[in-house]
């Protein structure tokens, strides 16, 4: 199975950046290294706009930008992807005023697409950050927005789905506040709400079923990194195996249409997927993963994130690009040689970021180096490999 790698990435006036290019040869690990604040996450943070959705800061379009330049800004990407060889852009147009909202465009070889989305038929890309470090002790909302990342990295569509509940959720809540009687719009609503909850919920559905079973496929590759068992917690998601989608929605709507007064006076919709967790478990242990030690709570989800890689490989034949922001720097010297190991095994053009090139000594040698300083972007001189 091939990767899908990057050859050449151009960035103008995108966050510490005026203007700056990296080539590259070949698929496999590239590293970036340089002092905290050099721009290193800035730099992984345009490929991840290369995905559908925000991107692995979830920026809005104003933030991108350079801030000594025009409030526009542009990413690019020469790629050779799933369909060949590509160029991928993105970016927004200066602002027509003071109160105008920029619009995020995306190209394919320089003609217009509707939207990121289309840019998965191309590459598909993963990411883990430090921010993602608390997820299993920190809000159930931050476990759904990890896992429709995942769903999203398989279903180009499935962000779609989500801001569609969202945005029927929002019409029922402003229903049953300004016009509680209305019985025949809020029917209409819910009746929008349910088709659309259910599709939410079994996309998630079948992207944890499939991570479980790769999950369990790898179960003797990199002891280092405990197993993680995962589920669904959600009434929804629990009925999907056994009964048809129109089953559950019916079930949904009534049970929408008997709490509107309960909903109405929290303000919000108290039942739904929109509410559903993802349980993580150390299997091992027998634990909940929030249980665990803060190291094996990385550990874990490094885990995780190979598993879904290895998945999107599988289920498209092509490897996709991993972002690791600041990984190894936490992992002990075992595990960062198991992760490197790893990593390899999964032939995927790999971008690490660091501030210390030491701590990828073991993987240097078969790596693209650049280091990052002051806005720029420059080869690694031979003292690094």
């Amino acid at each position: 199975m091939a990767p899908a790698f990057i050859r050449r990435l151009t960035l103008t006036n995108f966050r510490s950046y005026h203007a700056a290019q990296i080539l590259l040869d070949r698929a496999g690990p590239v590293v970036l290294t340089g002092a905290n604040g050099a721009g290193k996450t800035n730099l992984i943070e345009a490929i991840s706009l290369l995905a559908p959705g925000r991107g692995l800061r979830r920026a809005t379009m104003e933030e991108l930008a350079f801030s000594e330049g025009d409030g526009a800004w542009a990413i690019s990407a020469e790629i050779e992807g799933m369909l060949g060889l590509a160029t991928l852009g993105t970016g927004i147009d200066p602002p027509a005023g003071e109160l105008s909202t920029p619009t995020r465009k995306c190209r394919i070889d320089r003609e217009s697409v509707g939207s990121a989305a289309a840019f998965a038929d191309h590459l598909r890309v993963v990411w883990l950050t430090p921010a993602m470090d608390p997820l299993f002790n920190g809000p159930a909302s931050e476990r759904r927005r990890f896992l429709d990342r995942l769903v999203l990295a398989v279903d180009a569509q499935h962000s779609s789905r989500v801001a569609a509940l969202e945005r029927s959720l929002r019409s029922r809540n402003r229903l049953l506040e300004d016009a509680p009687g209305d019985s025949h719009w809020l029917d209409a609503v819910e009746h929008e709400t349910a088709e659309v909850a259910v599709a939410v919920a079994a996309a998630r559905a079948e992207t944890v079923k499939r991570l479980s079973t790769a999950l369990d496929a790898s179960r003797g590759e990199a002891p280092e990194f405990p197993q993680a068992g995962i589920a669904l917690e959600g009434w929804m998601e629990q009925l999907l195996p056994d009964h048809s989608a129109l089953e559950i929605e019916d079930r949904y709507r009534a049970l929408l249409k008997d709490n509107r007064a309960r909903d109405a006076a929290a303000g919000r919709t108290l039942d739904g997927p929109h509410l559903s967790d993802l349980s993580v478990s150390h299997v091992s242990k027998n634990i909940p993963a929030a249980e665990a030690s803060t190291g094996e709570q990385k550990a874990l989800l490094i885990r995780l994130v190979l598993a879904h890689a290895n998945l999107i490989k599988q289920m498209t034949g092509f490897a996709p690009l991993l972002l690791l922001d600041e990984v190894v720097a936490h992992l002990d010297p075992t595990r960062r040689a198991a992760l490197y190991d790893a990593l390899t095994s999964l032939t995927a053009q790999v971008w690490m970021t660091g501030a210390d090139p030491v701590a990828f000594g073991e993987i240097i040698g078969r790596a693209q180096v650049f280091v990052v300083r002051g806005g720029a972007v420059e080869p690694a001189g031979a003292q690094f490999l």
